[in-house]
């Protein structure tokens, strides 16, 4: 914990760490220079059971046979797209890229034509990386689709063809280009809690470092096993599991499907000892474990973020998992972790907060639609600058500028508190803010309330128009097994520790979640189709 006593709530980037100049391909190179026959990645299909597996000098080798070939077919700088589920190829081709001086465009496999066409043309990919299908979505068809709309793709290619996919090897450059930390890596499209996604351009320099701090911070030892079942196309799959893992001499085990049954019989056969998983899917795993146990007494760390992560489910983890349990909090434009808790956190932090900041990241709560700091303790927005901080939405000069501020500062949207000791508090979105009546009540508090509650598997509160009081608070609810809603009870929970007006007026019951592509909940969606008719209120 860094020993700090803050006036103001703005924590100032501390230096005990240092940010290298270094690159995808290079920090998997610089891997292989320490422990080149030690094991790198093994895959999980979604089928089950384990497949293929590399060494760390395998990986590098296929890597740059890629990185070759690809350069027969591209120019560094272009950008490429990959549209697939979880595979080893997903892993190569983003090494394979990075070495290869060109920006990969990550895409959601589960996209339809409309999303998949605003992906390829507004980042500008000259080329298309997929499999034929996945859960049902026949990408292949789409695939043909979306290109015969767009000239500028010169090239679909089906990871599953090895020959296609390292076409040109043997006849691209001996010598791969010079990469620059600065440079462009990646453009990932945020998750699209609130709307329609934003290319953020993220460089070397800032997934690398970040994964490799995030996994220094979480005390991961080296060649430990992780096991990834984080989506690939999301920061957290292919930035912080696969380059902090890459990083730390990991021993990676890439699952195609998360499948919370799958997922806890790999922990116990192959004595796994880190997972990261959004809360839905710790959610999953917990109930599943409650089905069918397993030995899962290798975990020796459970990480979570992406959303807020309930003090209940965190409780449930570490008493189940009799694990260590770190949150993180970030997001895409920041490549994307800028707090975490920490080893020697009390269990009041753990639950109650997302950490401090990680080293060489500057964070502070500052008025929503202003730049004057909050005081130590007061609500306000979450903003941060640091290396991390993407370059700009792709070709969005006006979206970057409402994101980034003159001062540097980027505008995370996340309304938030920061103790004197630099420990922060995400207290809700700003557009998820509700304001009934005057007052402002943030939908987290709430929710952490509903979840103590056994009735209760799952909750999202969100803020619905009314006539009288401005927006009242609704509660979507996914009920535990065998539960039925009883509103009365419910309303009795919530009165005994909050106030009336942050107790739910609505209340309505879900049999499964509107989810990003990286598992958020999707309130916009619930608010909406709540108001089309949808739904009716218990």
């Amino acid at each position: 914990m860094y020993a700090v006593r803050l006036t103001e709530a703005r924590f100032p980037a501390q230096a005990d760490s240092e940010i290298l100049e270094s690159t995808i391909g290079g920090v998997l190179r610089s891997q292989v220079a320490l422990t080149p026959d030690a094991p790198a990645l093994v895959e999980a299909p979604a089928a089950g059971g384990l497949g293929r597996r590399w060494t760390y000098a395998q990986l590098l080798a296929d890597a740059e046979r890629l990185a070759q070939a690809l350069l027969t077919r591209y120019v560094p700088g272009e950008r490429i797209c990959v549209w697939a589920p979880n595979l080893p190829e997903w892993v190569l081709l983003e090494f394979a890229s990075g070495l290869a001086g060109l920006t990969l465009v990550t895409a959601n496999p589960a996209y339809q034509p409309r999303e998949l066409r605003y992906v390829l043309e507004q980042s500008g990919a000259v080329g298309l990386f997929m499999v034929q299908a996945f859960r049902g979505n026949p990408m292949g068809r789409i695939a043909a689709e979306v290109a015969a709309d767009l000239p500028a793709l010169r090239e679909i290619v089906d990871l599953a063809d090895a020959e296609t996919l390292f076409a040109g090897t043997g006849r691209g450059p001996s010598d791969l280009p010079e990469v620059q930390a600065g440079d462009a890596a990646q453009i990932q499209y945020t998750s699209g809690t609130t709307g329609f996604p934003k290319g953020a351009v993220l460089t070397h320099r800032g997934l690398t470092n970040n994964a490799r701090l995030t996994f220094a911070r979480g005390d991961i030892a080296r060649g430990a096993t992780v096991l990834n079942f984080m989506p690939m196309f999301h920061t957290a799959g292919c930035a912080v599991m696969t380059l902090g893992a890459v990083q730390s001499g990991c021993r990676t085990i890439l699952a195609g499907l998360f499948e919370p049954g799958n997922m806890n019989a790999l922990i116990e056969a192959e004595r796994v000892d880190v997972i990261l998983g959004v809360p839905t899917m710790l959610v999953a795993l917990l109930e599943s474990l409650a089905a069918h146990p397993r030995d899962t007494s290798s975990i020796s760390m459970v990480i979570s973020g992406g959303s807020m992560v309930p003090p209940e489910v965190i409780r449930q983890v570490q008493q189940v998992y009799g694990c260590a349990f770190q949150t993180v909090y970030g997001q895409t434009e920041t490549s994307p972790v800028l707090t975490q808790t920490q080893a020697d956190d009390t269990p009041a932090d753990v639950l109650e907060t997302v950490g401090q900041p990680l080293p060489q990241t500057e964070i502070a709560i500052l008025e929503p639609g202003g730049n004057r700091v909050r005081p130590v303790g007061a609500v306000g927005e979450i903003c941060a600058r640091g290396y991390g901080l993407m370059l700009g939405y792709n070709d969005n000069p006006a979206a970057t500028a409402a994101a980034i501020d003159p001062e540097g500062w980027l505008r995370t949207g996340d309304l938030g508190t920061m103790d004197a000791r630099g420990y922060v508090r995400v207290t809700g979105r700003v557009k998820e803010m509700i304001i009934r009546g005057g007052e402002n009540l943030f939908p987290a508090e709430i929710e952490n309330v509903l979840l103590e509650h056994p009735d209760v598997a799952e909750v999202a509160v969100v803020g619905i128009p009314d006539p009288r009081w401005g927006e009242v608070v609704a509660c979507f609810l996914r009920l535990a097994a065998g539960a039925a809603l009883d509103r009365e009870d419910l309303v009795r929970h919530c009165r005994s520790q909050l106030s009336a007006p942050k107790t739910p007026a609505l209340w309505i019951a879900v049999d499964a979640w509107p989810l990003t592509g990286s598992g958020k909940i999707q309130k916009f969606v619930l608010r909406d189709r709540y108001m089309a008719g949808e739904w009716s209120a218990g």
